[in-house]
C-alpha cells in the first residue's frame, strides 16, 4: 500500500480554485483537470525529485456522523493529497512543508496535516495559530479530546 499524505483546508472553493494557490505558491504545475479533481506535480523542497499531487473534495467527510465517527476533518471541504517520495519520511517532510507554505500563504484559512489518514500531524485555526501534536494521535473520535480545539 502506497502512503498518501494530506492536507485538508476548510473553504468554499472548488478543486480547481485550490490548485491555483499550488501553482502560485508553490510552483506546482498542472497535469491534468478532470470533473472534480486536479492533478498536479511539484518539485521537492528537501530532494530533487518531483511529487504528485491531488486536489479534490474531501471524500471522508461526514456531513452527520454519529459520535463514534467524528473524524477531524469532517468539516474541510477540499483534500490536498501528496504522494511519491523515496521514503515515508520524504514525503512527510515535504507535506510538513506544503503544510506550512499553505498557512504561511493563507493564514485566515483553517487546514489539516494528516499522515496516511490514521495520523494528525498538526492543525491551523485562523487567529489561534498553528498547533503541532506532540504525540501521535487519530484524527477519528477516540482521539477528540485531543484535537477538538484545534479544528473547525
Amino acid at each position: 500500500m502506497s502512503v498518501v499524505d494530506s492536507v485538508f483546508v476548510a473553504v468554499s472553493e472548488t478543486p480547481s480554485q485550490v490548485a491555483t494557490w499550488l501553482v502560485q505558491a508553490n510552483g506546482a504545475e498542472v497535469m491534468a483537470t478532470e470533473r472534480d479533481l486536479v492533478r498536479l506535480r511539484r518539485r521537492g523542497t528537501t530532494v530533487e525529485e518531483w511529487l504528485g499531487v491531488v486536489v479534490q473534495p474531501n471524500g471522508y467527510a461526514e456531513a452527520d456522523p454519529a459520535p463514534d465517527e467524528v473524524q477531524a476533518m469532517d468539516a474541510y471541504g477540499i483534500e490536498i493529497q501528496l504522494r511519491g517520495g523515496r521514503s515515508e519520511e520524504v514525503l512527510h517532510t515535504e507535506a510538513g512543508r506544503l503544510f506550512d507554505s499553505l498557512v504561511a500563504s493563507h493564514p485566515d484559512t483553517p487546514m489539516l496535516l494528516v499522515h496516511n489518514l490514521d495520523t494528525l500531524v498538526a492543525a491551523h485555526l485562523p487567529g489561534v495559530g498553528t498547533h503541532t501534536f506532540d504525540r501521535a494521535i487519530s484524527p477519528d473520535a477516540p482521539d477528540i479530546d485531543a484535537w477538538r480545539a484545534w479544528v473547525v
